[in-house]
């Protein structure tokens, strides 16, 4: 299955030798497991490093934890979610998956970011999808400055409870992550959504930035009434970094971070099944999770597992929904009463998901991908009504 060809065909892919970037699996995580579980169906470095041709998603586990005060047990998270992710049935797909083991950490916390950075790069070259499990949330940053060579406009999800913008450079790195990638030179952040914060861990001049880039904010609560209608704007992300804290601690005690209000595990999964069908998506990083916190059951080992396993799941149910083929869609032009004169709407016949176009200036060619959006049939009906989708004004506010 090739999900990046639109994205990726113009870069030329360096030969990396994962081996020296990665420490094998400890065979401690893949004993007495069953022939139906999940680990029989994938390939995992332990004495070799496996091959990766014809591989669509490649497990990164992390180990790094000193960008985060009082991180200390976070290095064990990779391997105690796969104690629990190794065990889940296999899903319905056929996995063409590798789990190259844990990224060797750095002699600082910065030089696993660049590590980090190198190594998603090359795997996006391949047209194999990352899913980085374990470490500090502010390892992200590697994860998103893997997109830098590719030379164009990404949109980035993140799930979490609270914003991490600090711009104290004493703050911990785990706390200035966001603030890190929207002042990254040069510039590739199109879009910016983050789902599930709750209001009285966010200071409102944290919420004032995110408006004034016209990025999207959603909180738990407005999550929580209409999940499905979250699905369009998880589709139009290219990469989703996912921290543990944004669930309860009834569900993931083991969050670093863990508030008694947040997603429950039903919600997380959910989101985790729309990000992995979106055929945007190219990666995926779930990160904050502290095994030393857990409860004697590792409840949010197999909470973070379970998500992966959607995730997964989601991803072989693609439907291949980005080329816009004539044939496989249903055009619709609704008439406006003011400007803009029309807005035109696209429905897939297969998965009967919902894009519209934004049109953008002439000569700036580097935001063609991002004027197809993905809406909801509710956009639509507002459109119907005379009312300009506000996913549009958005949209039309950052192409212009």
């Amino acid at each position: 299955m090739k999900i990046f060809p639109f994205f990726y065909d113009s870069i030329s892919s360096e030969q990396m030798d994962f081996k020296l970037f990665f420490d094998p699996v400890s065979s401690d995580v893949t004993k007495a497991l069953p022939k139906s579980a999940f680990l029989k169906s994938i390939r995992i470095f332990s004495n070799k490093m496996p091959d990766l041709k014809n591989t669509d998603i490649a497990i990164v586990g992390i180990k790094e934890h000193r960008g985060e005060n009082s991180g200390e047990g976070i290095e064990q998270s990779a391997d105690a979610i796969r104690k629990k992710l190794y065990g889940l049935s296999k899903g319905l797909g056929k996995n063409n998956i590798v789990d190259l083991g844990n990224l060797r950490n750095g002699p600082t916390a910065e030089d696993t970011v660049l590590r980090l950075k190198e190594v998603v790069q090359s795997l996006l070259e391949k047209d194999i999808l990352p899913i980085i499990i374990g470490g500090s949330h502010d390892i992200d940053y590697g994860q998103y400055m893997a997109y830098e060579a590719f030379d164009k406009m990404i949109s980035v999800l993140g799930v979490d409870s609270s914003f991490d913008l600090e711009d104290d450079k004493k703050a911990a790195e785990a706390d200035r992550r966001l603030h890190r990638i929207l002042v990254h030179q040069p510039n590739y952040l199109f879009n910016y959504t983050h789902l599930a914060f709750q209001t009285y861990l966010v200071d409102q001049q944290a919420l004032n930035i995110v408006e004034k880039f016209y990025f999207e904010s959603v909180r738990l609560g407005v999550l929580r009434e209409s999940i499905d209608e979250m699905e369009p704007s998880i589709r139009q992300a290219d990469m989703l970094s996912f921290d543990m804290s944004a669930l309860s601690s009834i569900y993931a005690p083991g969050g670093q971070h863990a508030q008694v209000f947040g997603l429950t595990g039903e919600e997380a999964c959910q989101i985790c099944w729309y990000a992995g069908n979106s055929e945007k998506l190219s990666s995926a990083g779930f990160y904050g999770y502290n095994p030393l916190k857990d409860d004697i059951r590792s409840s949010t080992a197999m909470v973070t597992a379970t998500m992966i396993w959607y995730f997964i799941e989601g991803y072989y149910h693609r439907k291949d929904d980005r080329h816009f083929r004539e044939k496989d869609y249903t055009k619709y032009v609704v008439s406006m009463n003011n400007q803009p004169s029309t807005i035109t709407f696209f429905k897939s016949q297969s998965s009967e998901k919902w894009w519209m176009e934004v049109p953008y200036p002439g000569g700036k060619a580097k935001y063609s991908r991002n004027s197809i959006v993905p809406c909801s049939y509710k956009d639509y009906e507002t459109a119907t009504k005379g009312e300009i989708p506000e996913r549009w004004m958005t949209t039309h506010a950052k192409l212009n």
